[in-house]
């Protein structure tokens, strides 16, 4: 089964940025499609980006275009979250998600509960 660990959370100021990592724990990483979701406080999980197989595709809600960039490394079995021009509204845990299906990744439904793989999560605070 799929393995995966996030990293880079942290605490940032508003306007600030930072970056996520995820890293797989499979040989397999480039047949998998992966996503970032994110749980405020009392808030139910919201899809944030994905990115397809060969990195090219990507797809991001629309309070993070322009702003959140979704990458990935086959050869380092990782994947990114770069999110520039932080708000109070990206305070959330950070999930790292992964999927054979780029629609499982990139779904805001019902879609998700197929997922194949979670991480365990990381805090994202941004400050006043």
């Amino acid at each position: 089964q799929l393995q995966l660990v996030e990293s880079g959370g942290g605490l940032v100021q508003a306007g600030g940025s930072l970056r996520l990592s995820c890293s797989a724990s499979r040989r397999t990483f480039s047949s998998y499609a992966f996503g970032w979701f994110r749980q405020a406080p009392g808030k139910e999980r919201e899809f944030v980006a994905a990115v397809g197989w060969s990195g090219s595709t990507t797809k991001y809600t629309d309070s993070v275009k322009g702003r959140f960039t979704i990458s990935r490394d086959n050869a380092k079995s990782t994947m990114y979250l770069q999110m520039n021009s932080l708000n109070l509204e990206d305070t959330a845990v950070y999930f790292c998600a992964a999927d054979h299906d780029f629609r499982v990744v990139s779904d805001t439904g019902s879609l998700v509960r197929h997922m194949e793989a979670w991480g365990q999560g990381t805090q994202v605070t941004v400050s006043s």
